[in-house]
């Protein structure tokens, strides 16, 4: 190696993703999770070299299928994951294997992405495009008008994922889109900010203002970790404000979560029964909201 190069580590690898265990009350007919991704197998979708972690090779379509049996989930939303950066292969084989009626895409685009070849990506059912200004090797939030101008013609949303301390600094440029957007993971907000914080009553206007949208996923925002008793008091405030603009996702197969802080799938459809105890609310949130959101027929 020359004297000026120096190596970079190995991103760290994923570990595998838990059984699911079977939660309290599986998902009823029609059931979505509306954010997950797909990985593998590595020898034949090179990932990035500029990932941030190296997913784990079990985490692929067969073992994502037995975790969604066991919560009752029959429509997916899949995320293009930034270990792919731009690269959509995986994610179009993927919406291929699960059908067009039962799978819907979220892109990674960027300017180098032409009229055609985003037109080619709708026509293989994606719906969305996502900014991410939280994770590498995806397109930042600072990008956001670009990606609008690009997705806006195509009739998709765009998705959304920032600390939740960016969200006062948006909140004027996200209302003004001229599209649904959805914030990921709950904004991503600290549950020790507490509902009250300026980033939190952001998020209540955002949501108030019946344009925005929001992924009921939010193990991430969880300061106390595992069972993410935290989260109930924000969760319920959040339904109560946009109860038909929430839609929920398990975020599978949970990257870069090591250990004991690895979510059991099953728990976190039980989470959802805590937040939305009422059976309409519950069916609302997984079945008819995403089905409305993402296209999927009735």
């Amino acid at each position: 190696m020359p004297a000026n190069e120096v190596s970079l580590p190995e991103p760290p690898l994923s570990e595998p993703p838990r059984t699911a265990s079977r939660p309290r009350q599986k998902g009823p007919a029609g059931s979505t999770d509306c954010h997950f991704h797909i990985f593998g197998p590595h020898d034949r979708y090179p990932l990035s070299p500029a990932r941030g972690y190296t997913p784990s090779p079990e985490a692929n379509i067969d073992t994502y299928r037995k975790m969604a049996e066991t919560l009752g989930i029959e429509r997916m939303v899949i995320v293009n994951p930034t270990p792919y950066g731009t690269d959509h292969q995986r994610t179009i084989e993927s919406l291929e294997i699960f059908g067009r009626k039962r799978a819907k895409g979220v892109a990674v685009v960027n300017e180098s992405f032409s009229r055609a070849a985003l037109e080619d990506l709708k026509s293989r059912g994606f719906v969305a495009a996502r900014v991410n200004s939280v994770n590498t090797n995806s397109t930042p939030v600072d990008k956001l008008m670009t990606v609008v101008k690009m997705i806006e013609p195509l009739g998709w949303h765009l998705e959304v994922y920032v600390e939740g301390k960016e969200l006062p600094g948006l909140e004027k440029t996200l209302l003004s889109l001229p599209m649904p957007v959805v914030l990921d993971h709950m904004g991503r907000i600290p549950s020790d900010r507490g509902t009250d914080s300026p980033e939190f009553q952001t998020l209540l206007r955002l949501l108030d203002s019946g344009k925005i949208w929001i992924k009921l996923c939010g193990y991430r925002s969880s300061t106390q970790g595992p069972p993410y008793a935290d989260m109930l008091k924000p969760a319920r405030m959040i339904i109560e404000t946009a109860p038909e603009r929430c839609v929920w996702g398990t975020d599978w197969p949970h990257p870069r979560l090591y250990g004991p802080m690895l979510p059991d799938d099953g728990k976190l459809l039980d989470l959802l029964s805590d937040w939305a105890p009422d059976p309409r609310q519950f069916h609302r949130i997984l079945v008819d909201n995403p089905a409305k959101l993402y296209g999927f027929e009735s």
